[in-house]
């Protein structure tokens, strides 16, 4: 008999009108600041871009369209240590799919991998080989959207990653990759670690591995170079939030749950203007209608205070590097990753590639994953 607390609910998606009304107010009363003129991107995200898309968000954007595509997709939730977590579960009609659990990070959603889903579990709906079919497993990360807020410290990947294995096995998968971009990405490495006995492999977006601060740069090779003064770039003139939310991120959530414009102009650090913006809008209605913007913050101050698993796994990697700012050197990796199958590097930048590059992105997921059944017993 499943255990009460064990128990699997089905889910959907049924925002209150008062919810988008009282956003709407919002947004018609919101208090603009102006920008120094000619100042583009360089003070950070421009009033004007903020203005502009809240404009569309106002009188364009069509939540009731978002929320039918998503419940589209089956969902469901259950509680795993103490907390609620909402899931997308699509099986395959292919017989030997394989389990995949695919992981979003900050400021994402599970919005970052529908667009996948049907070629995922269907592809013989797009002309691709059937013998590498998925069943799909989408979860809200804890503390992000249907999944949160979380009520208690100590949300981190690495307890996540074992959320996380709880849930395969209780939707009764006895082997399973996974994938992740951003957070998403770490918490699929730490599955390496918790659930090797069942984690068949891992595909990730990112996977910062770099040199150790004993090397000496300049005898670096100009590729590794190139890396680190990406980084260096990124922690210089946008890095600035990732130390807010290690540190202090309570003082920020309260603007940030008190003004939606406010919510979109920091999220846009991230969902800038090289996404579309209905997928944008998207993610932050997300955070805005479940009140999850405090505890998806606070994800970030977890992963900094609390000490991250650190030990080698066997489980075979594949790494898909689209981001430029998010680069790791492959060497660096090694020691960590002994079993790395394949390291990609794609001339298309983006942080979202499931969704800015999904012909690309599915065809680096399809081709790593079919090496590896190719090897599994039976």
């Amino acid at each position: 008999m499943t255990k009460a607390n064990d128990e699997i609910r089905p889910f959907r998606i049924d925002i209150p009108q008062r919810d988008l009304d009282d956003l709407h107010d919002r947004l018609d009363h919101t208090r603009w600041v102006d920008d120094l003129p000619g100042s583009g991107w360089d003070y950070g995200v421009p009033a004007s871009y903020v203005r502009e898309l809240a404009q569309y968000w106002r009188t364009g954007y069509d939540w009731r369209d978002a929320e039918a595509r998503l419940n589209s997709y089956p969902q469901f939730t259950t509680v795993i240590d103490g907390q609620r977590v909402h899931f997308l579960h699509v099986r395959s009609p292919e017989q030997d799919a394989l389990p995949l659990l695919l992981t979003h990070g900050w400021p994402g959603t599970v919005v970052e991998y529908t667009g996948i889903i049907d070629a995922l579990t269907s592809p013989r709906s797009v002309g691709a080989d059937p013998a590498i079919a998925f069943d799909v497993v989408v979860p809200s990360m804890p503390g992000f959207g249907f999944s949160g807020p979380t009520r208690e410290p100590g949300w981190d990947g690495g307890r996540t990653a074992r959320a996380w294995a709880v849930l395969m096995n209780r939707l009764g998968y006895s082997a399973y990759g996974a994938g992740g971009n951003d957070w998403g990405g770490v918490v699929t490495q730490t599955l390496g670690l918790v659930d090797p006995d069942h984690l068949v492999g891992m595909h990730v977006t990112q996977l910062l591995a770099l040199p150790d601060e004993d090397e000496d740069i300049a005898a670096l090779p100009p590729q590794e170079q190139a890396v680190l003064a990406s980084m260096a770039e990124w922690q210089q003139t946008r890095g600035a939030y990732y130390d807010q939310q290690s540190s202090q991120p309570q003082t920020l959530a309260h603007a940030l749950a008190d003004s939606p414009a406010g919510l979109l102009g920091w999220f846009s650090q991230i969902l800038g203007p090289d996404l579309d913006r209905d997928f944008v809008l998207t993610n932050v209605m997300i955070h805005w209608l479940t009140g999850t913007v405090a505890s998806a913050l606070r994800f970030y101050y977890e992963a900094a205070h609390i000490e991250a698993l650190d030990e080698p796994t066997n489980v075979p990697l594949a790494v898909a590097q689209f981001d430029e700012m998010f680069r790791g050197i492959r060497r660096c990796a090694e020691s960590s990753f002994p079993s790395i199958v394949s390291w990609n590097t794609y001339d298309q930048p983006g942080h979202y590639a499931a969704h800015q590059y999904p012909e690309i992105f599915l065809a680096d997921l399809r081709g790593f994953f079919a090496s590896v059944k190719a090897h599994l017993p039976g």
